[in-house]
């Protein structure tokens, strides 16, 4: 028997202890990454927020996602249209560009006429579709359809021209940074994302995202555009209703359940209630101004406020 304690022997001994425990952390990563391909494959692959989101970095001006955030609304809501402009038009976003856009139907008063060309021209934030105002007779399916022949002219050399497209409530705060770093990792093709319901049906693939705001990428806005499932079924809850597109389409092979992330404020409590943290995506029912206050104030939306003699805000 050789002598283990001999010097050449020891050497031997750690030079191969330390190869074994490379190939154990090797093995593990390898796992890893096939568990994760496993629980992903699918028809209908639904992915959750990870706790490592917040970690992400946006620094690349080259890889810059086009956003757009397009709210319905009625033509005379202008201060609430004001309202919004502030809340978004403050929020610095890195690795993004964000189009923010108020969608409403065909204009019927001459004071609209008026006010909302003035609109256009100091803002340039505003989408006129050819409708009839509504909420749950087709104005989604407008909406959607409208946009591959509208943005044709406002983009001709880009292609897409946004690479995901939103349908948000008004009373529903983005917070954009965070909504740009919870995308930078997701697929940019055939991609549903929000907060999805209703959560007592095991079936996910036929769940839809809630109509506080949801995501998808350009390719299905052209297949909305395109196919002729959306033109016979526009009629009924808009959330619903488009969920149910996807589904009779095969469409959103890839969709992504932001629940945590998006809920509704926390009071009255709904089934999609959720106490602010830091690492929200959204907020919903924002239907008071207390309640706009209070979650502005809890994120701290001022911080960069400078200071100046010109004014003292304690």
């Amino acid at each position: 028997m050789k002598n283990a304690s001999n010097p050449g022997n020891r050497i031997k001994i750690i030079i191969t202890s330390f190869i074994f425990i490379v190939f154990l952390i090797t093995l593990a990563s390898v796992n890893e990454i096939r568990f994760e391909n496993v629980s992903n494959f699918g028809k209908c692959a639904i992915s959750s927020p990870s706790s490592n989101i917040s970690s992400l970095k946006i620094t690349s001006a080259e890889d810059e996602i086009r956003i757009l955030l397009g709210i319905p609304t009625m033509a005379d809501n202008y201060q609430r249209r004001h309202f919004l402009r502030l809340i978004y038009g403050t929020q610095p976003v890195v690795g993004a560009k964000i189009d923010l856009k108020f969608v409403f139907c065909n204009l019927t008063k001459e004071d609209q006429r008026i006010l909302i060309a003035l609109e256009i021209m100091q803002y340039n934030d505003i989408i006129i579709l050819n409708c009839q105002e509504n909420m749950d007779k087709g104005k989604t399916y407008t909406y959607f359809s409208s946009l591959p022949d509208m943005m044709k002219d406002e983009f001709d050399s880009v292609n897409p021209p946004y690479h995901y497209v939103i349908k948000g409530d008004d009373d529903t705060y983005f917070r954009l940074p965070k909504l740009v770093e919870t995308l930078r990792p997701l697929p940019r093709e055939d991609l549903y994302f929000g907060y999805l319901v209703p959560c007592p049906n095991k079936d996910r693939c036929v769940h839809y995202m809630s109509g506080m705001g949801y995501l998808v990428s350009w390719d299905i806005v052209e297949w909305i555009k395109d196919s002729d499932i959306p033109k016979e079924h526009f009629v009924g809850p808009e959330d619903k209703i488009f969920g149910e597109w996807l589904r009779d389409g095969r469409r959103a092979k890839n969709r992504y359940d932001a629940k945590g992330y998006m809920y509704d404020y926390p009071d009255p409590p709904t089934r999609s209630t959720h106490e602010l943290w830091p690492e929200t995506v959204a907020v919903h029912r924002l239907k008071t101004q207390e309640k706009w206050i209070r979650t502005l104030e809890y994120f701290n939306v001022t911080r960069d406020l400078k200071p100046s003699k010109l004014y003292h805000i304690p």
